[in-house]
């Protein structure tokens, strides 16, 4: 046995399918235990720092695009086409043969047959008969006897392929997911209303991946139930491509952005600090109320000499004291004399300031909201092979479960004064339909050439 031998039986054996099958499920589960892509600080609070460091290496933590998952795939679809092509060798014969042999002998073994006799003469009967089964079977042909005639018909031959597509279904779903995982992508990217991104962020090991032209968040809407949640939100977002427009769309869940092979889809959301911020400020002495516009780092004076103030930060989700009080203005107050205090204000409470108990009492008018819209960006060029295999897939399984190759029989023979008609089919699958088959085949015989 030549080398080439060797590893044609070692592709088609039964054996290699069952270990590939197992190993499969078993790093699929793995996979499911352990979770995929994320932050690798979450890794090695959960595992510990050598474990982290090995699993790295195995790419267990991104299990699914690593070579050696990949490998095991390949294998499998390698397994299932020279097994198929292995056992297409003796199905063809069958498929293929534009001659097939019929032999009475093995209809006359069928239990379920039917027997009746008829008026006619064998050369009477066959005018009739011929016809009628050539319109239901493809195939058909006559044996002329010295009593009669057997008159052979088959149909349906090509069905026996219907497990060789269930398997090409398979491999096509094996090779989509291959090329998914090796030349596909899955990013993220946070684009704030009003900005442009050239690139997004690879989901796993964080890298930016350039795409090759600019995507421009023109405008970004949201919109809340009562009780303060999302009921929708939505962006607007227009491709630019060498300087020009391409392509504008308002996406929202489950409803992307689609350009060249890569898609954009409305994952989340979020607020942004505001540019300018409106503030008031009552003073405790002259109980005079002041109107600001600040800017975030901005520092300026308070009235009445009272000091300077400057707003740090907003935060769209602050706490106080452990508490949630939503978004809120961060600022610092610089007095005359004493240390800088810094001041929370609560956009929902506009008298949140009054517990200090300072000089004045600092509130938040009015600003202007911003949002970022949150982007998963994905490209997977092995889709259309992959829904082409459950294509394949439907198709296999109707051809393999509801239909069968069958064949007929018809044994005419002159018996004195009568002729003796013998029915019988046969069937590779769904043996059950086989005595109902017959009994129809019978009767339909019966009315074509009712006894005189």
């Amino acid at each position: 046995m030549n080398n080439l031998e060797s590893i044609w039986k070692f592709f088609a054996s039964v054996k290699l399918t069952v270990t590939l099958l197992i190993s499969l499920a078993a790093t699929s589960i793995i996979g499911t235990l352990i979770p995929q892509n994320q932050n690798p600080a979450e890794y090695v609070q959960a595992f510990g720092e050598m474990l982290y460091r090995i699993f790295t290496v195995l790419d267990i933590f991104d299990m699914y695009h690593a070579w050696w998952f990949q490998l095991l795939l390949l294998l499998l679809t390698a397994n299932i086409v020279v097994c198929s092509i292995d056992r297409l060798k003796s199905t063809g014969k069958i498929i293929f043969n534009k001659n097939p042999s019929f032999r009475i002998e093995r209809f006359r073994k069928v239990k379920e047959a039917e027997t009746f006799d008829a008026d006619q003469s064998p050369e009477e009967l066959l005018k009739s008969y011929e016809p009628f089964v050539a319109k239901r079977y493809g195939f058909n042909r006559v044996e002329k006897t010295a009593e009669g005639f057997n008159l052979f018909a088959e149909r349906w031959r090509w069905t026996r392929l219907g497990v060789y597509v269930v398997h090409l279904s398979v491999v096509l779903l094996l090779v989509g997911g291959l090329i998914g995982a090796r030349f596909g992508f899955d990013g993220f990217v946070n684009i704030p209303e009003g900005e442009t991104v050239n690139s997004i962020r690879l989901r796993g090991n964080q890298a930016a991946l350039a795409l090759g032209f600019e995507v421009h968040n023109e405008d970004f809407n949201v919109q809340f139930y009562e009780n303060g949640t999302p009921k929708e939100f939505r962006s607007r977002l227009t491709i630019f491509e060498n300087g020009k427009k391409t392509i504008t769309k308002e996406i929202i869940v489950n409803d992307p952005l689609r350009y060249k092979g890569i898609n954009f889809f409305m994952a989340n959301y979020g607020e942004l600090a505001p540019e300018k911020v409106e503030l008031n400020f009552t003073s405790s002495v002259s109980k005079m109320v002041y109107n600001k516009t600040a800017k975030i780092g901005q520092q300026f004076d308070l009235a009445e000499g009272l000091g300077k103030f400057v707003v740090t930060d907003f935060k769209p989700d602050a706490k106080f004291r452990g508490h949630d009080i939503g978004a809120a203005v961060v600022a610092r107050f610089i007095p005359k004399d004493g240390k800088p205090q810094e001041i929370i204000l609560p956009l929902k409470f506009p008298s949140f300031d009054k517990m200090r108990k300072g000089s004045f009492v600092a509130g938040v008018k009015g600003y202007e909201n911003r949002y970022y819209s949150g982007l998963e960006v994905t490209k997977d060029p092995g889709v259309k092979v992959v829904y082409a295999g459950f294509l394949a897939m439907i198709i296999g399984c109707i051809i393999t479960f509801f239909m069968s190759h069958q064949r007929l029989c018809l044994a005419v023979v002159q018996k004195g004064a009568k002729t003796s008609v013998f029915v019988a089919a046969t069937t590779n699958k769904n043996k059950l339909s086989v005595p109902n088959r017959i009994e129809k085949i019978a009767a339909g015989l019966k009315r074509l050439v009712p006894n005189k």
